[in-house]
């Protein structure tokens, strides 16, 4: 088979209505490496960059999982857009998206990884109203 590891994505792939920040952004803990008094913390295995989590709110009504968690690489915390006026959440897009499907005994999941995030841009779906389940006309 011709794919290995992580598959590239789009993020209006992933979130095609879009997804609201929701938390702090946190620094992964590489927990086989970390004692009781010395954290470690996770670097990704490609760039050896520090990993960073943020939790989404995937605004799609149909959606099966309704929070996220999404990993991003890079040497320092990544910084949050500003808060929008009148939205308890802040809407967030991820650029250089990867998934990775794994399966345990119970059922299959995902795992979702960027290389940034940022502010939706102009326009964008995290922005689109939702009638019905549908992008409004």
């Amino acid at each position: 088979m011709g794919i290995r590891g992580a598959i590239p994505i789009k993020f209006d792939d992933v979130f095609p209505q879009g997804c609201y920040m929701v938390g702090e952004v946190e620094q992964v803990k590489d927990f086989g490496a970390s004692t009781a008094g010395k954290p470690v913390y996770a670097r990704d295995k490609t760039t050896g960059e520090f990993v960073w989590q943020v939790t989404v709110i995937d605004c799609d009504p149909d959606a099966r999982d309704k929070t996220v968690k999404v990993k991003v690489s890079s040497p320092v915390q990544p910084v949050p857009p500003a808060p929008l006026q009148g939205l308890p959440f802040i809407p967030v897009e991820f650029d250089g998206m990867t998934v990775t499907p794994w399966v345990n005994s119970e059922r299959q999941a995902y795992s979702f990884r960027a290389s940034a995030m940022r502010a939706p841009r102009a326009g964008a779906s995290a922005a689109k109203p939702v009638v019905s389940g549908k992008d409004a006309a």
